[in-house]
């Protein structure tokens, strides 16, 4: 059925004696679209537009609008993997702010990275299969295939937020709409642009059907004139940069820590900290012990920007998401793209930066590489910093680090720290995972020694 038909069907399922054979032949009957208009956009329903999914598939878009097209609590969904497809032939996408002149340069440095990764992925290949020969018991292709994957491991650190990637999500009508409406007040023109396509296609019949030749209606045609860009989240977002600009000391000079737990015992310190996260540079710790030494009227300054342009129907924004663990993570930016499709913490990131250095993989040293990798990573830093911003940050390799903040509660730092410590998990994240659950063994030594996870010492490249 077509999203909004069964959202429809649903919905009168729940207010109706009727079985769901019958309410299915009502809305039949019935316009959807008029139903959907009244109650959901109009009076605020919001768990009928829960009831109806659909799937929508991106193609050709950048490293960088897939995370954000991914930064949804409630997604589902998978990004082409940087593991497991070679990138050496990928076509970069060319962020739309850019001017012919930035564009060439854009492209020269993109060509040399992913040249750079190919050479790095053939050495790195090779080396692994001089170091790790084949188990009797395993099957040629096996062997290929994981120690490629190894070796694409160490050769992602080139690729770069404006690599091209396929995603495909599978969503509700109501995270549709909200991802649409972040996405148009999105810094990057790509993810508008992005927007308006989304509401495009669900203006028309959908592109691919199970069964050729059937005739299908619109995807979903009442949310594509209705979804408007979240004019709330805008203005608080702009008002909080200001207001840190404006009232923040001068930062402090503090060496960055990888993994940083603090458990918040102040809510209001906490809210007005992360509220304050995503617009500055500085780290969550910083920010939560100024917040937490403020007077309340003070602090209230900063809850007000955040609260004060709220309709009716606007969510509160992410930051007043509280739990008792908040990690704050300097890591490099491949690594982070896999912990970030963890839905059950709260997320928020930093504006991608080239200030906090980079990572170099320590098996390019062995194989010859390390002086190649580091004048390819640090000439396209060079030239991301003649770019404008933010397009510039479509040319910051996935070595690059910098900062992101992760909410949660035990339970999600166990899964965690036990899923991303694994053996055949992403040597860097395995770091992040393992110093994750050192942190929280020092801070409660009863809970955090319950987490079984696997040191980054131990290895087994052969398994996947």
């Amino acid at each position: 059925m077509p999203p909004e038909a069964c959202a429809y069907a649903l919905a009168r399922y729940s207010r109706s004696p009727d079985s769901i054979r019958e309410s299915l032949e009502w809305v039949r009957r019935h316009d959807s679209r008029r139903f959907l208009e009244h109650y959901y956009f109009q009076y605020g329903h919001a768990s009928i537009a829960d009831l109806g999914h659909l799937a929508v598939c991106f193609e050709g878009v950048s490293e960088l609008a897939a995370t954000e097209i991914e930064d949804e609590p409630l997604w589902d969904g998978q990004a082409k993997s940087s593991r497991y497809q070679d990138y050496s032939r990928a076509q970069p996408v060319t962020p739309p702010e850019l001017t012919e002149e930035q564009a060439m340069t854009y492209h020269r440095i993109a060509t040399q990275l992913l040249a750079t990764y190919s050479k790095v992925h053939a050495a790195v290949l090779g080396a692994l299969q001089e170091r790790l020969p084949r188990p009797a018991d395993m099957s040629p292709e096996s062997y290929q295939r994981n120690l490629a994957a190894r070796a694409f491991d160490v050769a992602r650190y080139l690729l770069f937020l404006g690599a091209p990637t396929n995603v495909g999500q599978v969503t509700s009508i109501r995270t549709l709409e909200k991802q649409i409406r972040r996405l148009k007040i999105s810094e990057y023109a790509e993810l508008r642009e992005l927007a308006e396509e989304i509401a495009a296609a669900l203006a028309a019949p959908p592109a691919c059907t199970w069964y050729s030749g059937v005739p299908a209606d619109p995807v979903a045609p009442t949310l594509a004139r209705f979804a408007g860009p979240d004019e709330y989240q805008r203005s608080v977002r702009e008002q909080l940069r200001l207001w840190a600009q404006q009232n923040l000391p001068a930062p402090q000079a503090v060496e960055p820590r990888a993994v940083d737990l603090v458990m918040p015992r102040d809510p209001a310190a906490d809210a007005v900290a992360t509220l304050l996260y995503p617009v500055t540079d500085r780290p969550y710790r910083e920010l939560y012990e100024m917040a937490a030494g403020w007077s309340p009227s003070m602090r209230r300054e900063v809850l007000e920007l955040a609260t004060r342009p709220r309709g009716e129907r606007d969510e509160l924004p992410r930051a007043f998401r509280s739990a008792p663990y908040v990690f704050d993570i300097v890591m490099d930016i491949g690594a982070w793209r896999d912990l970030h499709r963890h839905r059950r913490c709260h997320q928020y990131r930093q504006a991608f930066t080239s200030r906090l250095g980079y990572d170099t993989p320590p098996i390019l040293g062995e194989v010859g590489l390390e002086a190649d990798f580091r004048r390819a990573i640090e000439e396209a830093l060079t030239a991301a910093a003649s770019l404008p911003e933010p397009a510039s940050h479509y040319l910051l390799p996935f070595a690059t680090r910098s900062r992101f903040l992760f909410k949660m509660d035990f339970a999600e730092a166990d899964y965690i720290c036990r899923l991303r410590t694994s053996v055949k998990g992403h040597f860097s994240y395995r770091r992040i995972a393992w110093e994750m659950k050192q942190a929280l063994e020092r801070a409660q030594p009863e809970l955090g020694r319950l987490i079984q996870a696997t040191p980054p010492w131990v290895e087994d490249p052969l398994r996947r």
